[in-house]
């Protein structure tokens, strides 16, 4: 596996991926454009590119993140077309920096009729994937069940990707805290909850991690970051899960942890690399 941190494009995309080898990361997340908004980047094409070919060099993982308010279970048109566009956008930075693909949340549905944010799911994946003809992938997060209990397990994940008309454009993005404050993954019984999501075919499609320990207790249901072996999960539920026989060599395994202030995720990064038994240089 890959190990690294979600980085800042502040200073632009090559910057991230530079940043990234200072501080020993074999991988990287980054919000390719403003996480708080669905406008559509006009990005500068020659950064992005001269990231992909650093990471080449470099023997490093790069995946992008969706901004926050991308639902792709959205029901206002005007918002589900700003959506679409905005999407496509992230898919083609992503694709110019050379990243595995593009993380969205499974999305949220506010409507009383649950079935119908499903099919709004698959209806704006299928629009998305009509549109992209690129490689970076479209990685389904599960979610923590905050506010819904959509996209919690791994039935729904492995179910919504069966259904969608270009399934070979979509693919998965673990996020332990999600997992565990979702009541899936309890931190003691791993090996079990893997074992059901290997059977569904899971991790056949799983090509990125978010590693992340949780501030509140299994089943909580509330998405709070801890630093890895300081939340519920802790050390032996982390080094269970890093240990597991299921993941594809490669893998990227991105902290989405808080910064030591005036630090960096450097220390973390190491202790998870410990954790799965690797070493440094060794990822």
């Amino acid at each position: 596996m890959r190990f690294g941190c979600h980085i800042s494009i502040r200073h632009g995309y090559l910057e991230a991926a530079k940043t990234a080898l200072r501080i020993g990361a074999g991988a990287f997340q980054y919000f390719p454009k403003n996480p708080r908004s669905l406008s559509v980047k006009s990005f500068a094409r020659a950064d992005a590119e001269g990231c992909a070919a650093f990471c080449r060099e470099h023997g490093i993982a790069s995946i992008a993140h969706a901004p926050y308010p991308t639902n792709l279970a959205v029901d206002d048109p005007g918002l589900r077309q700003a959506t679409l566009a905005s999407v496509l956008n992230d898919l083609e930075i992503a694709e110019a920096c050379g990243s595995v693909g593009l993380v969205v949340h499974f999305g949220k549905y506010k409507g009383s009729d649950p079935l119908q944010g499903y099919k709004n799911i698959i209806q704006l994946i299928n629009d998305i994937t009509a549109s992209w003809q690129g490689n970076a992938l479209l990685l389904i997060e599960n979610q923590a069940g905050e506010g819904s209990a959509m996209g919690t397990t791994f039935e729904e994940l492995v179910k919504i990707r069966s259904l969608v008309s270009r399934p070979h454009k979509v693919a998965f993005c673990f996020d332990t805290c999600h997992a565990f404050a979702s009541g899936l993954w309890k931190g003691d019984d791993w090996p079990e909850a893997a074992a059901r999501g290997a059977a569904l075919g899971y991790f056949d499609h799983l090509k990125a991690i978010h590693l992340n320990d949780s501030r509140y207790e299994s089943g909580s249901g509330k998405d709070r970051h801890a630093n890895i072996g300081s939340g519920f999960i802790g050390t032996r539920g982390m080094e269970t899960f890093l240990r597991s026989p299921f993941f594809a060599r490669g893998i990227p395994v991105v902290l989405e942890t808080p910064v030591p202030r005036g630090g960096s995720h450097e220390g973390e990064i190491r202790f998870a690399m410990q954790l799965g038994g690797y070493t440094a240089g060794k990822v």
